[in-house]
């Protein structure tokens, strides 16, 4: 999609439940699932279409310090008003205009598969990050082809990163509603120190390459 339909799309992005965490239950349940994957705050998060600020806003609150990049405009602007304490870019996640080396935490959610090349744009991404930063990607691969499997986004992020963790999210607590395509969370970090993978046996597993859900 274009800046241009993305201005559109602003006014009513927060209408979908995922989007704008409006139903406590799906508020809650996104809080427990990065504040299990990420580690502990403070800590300096880039939020790559970041959209109308809901993630930043949910970090921002729980300690974090979060930068928020956006293609759209009007997503800032809206972005700006939900989270006045946070900073926001307008820019290209393609080709973020962030502090390379600063981040703890790179997050993105359905964005990773939107770009050009996903993974060029993810070797961008990987260089914000401070030794030991997490990689948080939530994508999905949709009913009408649009996407990425997770073992395609596996594939991407493997030769750049290590201990890759992926965690199915079926549950329609995330999403406000039932959902039959495939939507995952993938975890990862880089060289050097850094929060282990979350516990497998309560959160997923790990998978070796070429596993599938």
């Amino acid at each position: 999609m274009t800046r241009d339909l993305w201005d559109d799309e602003a006014a009513h992005f927060d209408d979908e439940p995922d989007h704008g965490l409006a139903d406590p239950q799906v508020r809650s349940a996104w809080r427990e699932l990065l504040l299990e994957v990420l580690p502990a705050a403070p800590g300096r998060v880039a939020d790559l279409g970041c959209g109308t600020g809901t993630l930043t806003r949910l970090l921002t609150d729980e300690g974090y310090v979060v930068d928020g990049l956006d293609l759209s405009p009007e997503m800032i602007r809206r972005a700006r008003v939900k989270v006045p304490e946070a900073e926001f870019v307008v820019g290209d996640a393609a080709r973020p205009a962030l502090e390379p080396g600063a981040y703890d935490v790179v997050l993105s959610r359905h964005v990773l598969w939107a770009m050009p090349d996903p993974a060029e744009a993810f070797a961008r991404w990987v260089e914000l990050l401070r030794p030991g930063g997490v990689v948080v990607l939530v994508e999905g691969r949709w009913s009408t082809g649009a996407g990425l499997t997770a073992a395609e986004c596996e594939e991407i992020v493997r030769p750049l990163l290590k201990d890759v963790w992926v965690r199915p999210l079926p549950e329609p607590v995330y999403w406000g509603k039932t959902i039959e395509d495939e939507r995952y969370l993938l975890v990862s970090r880089s060289s050097s120190r850094g929060a282990p993978a979350p516990d497998d046996s309560s959160r997923g597993s790990r998978r070796g390459v070429g596993s599938r859900p």
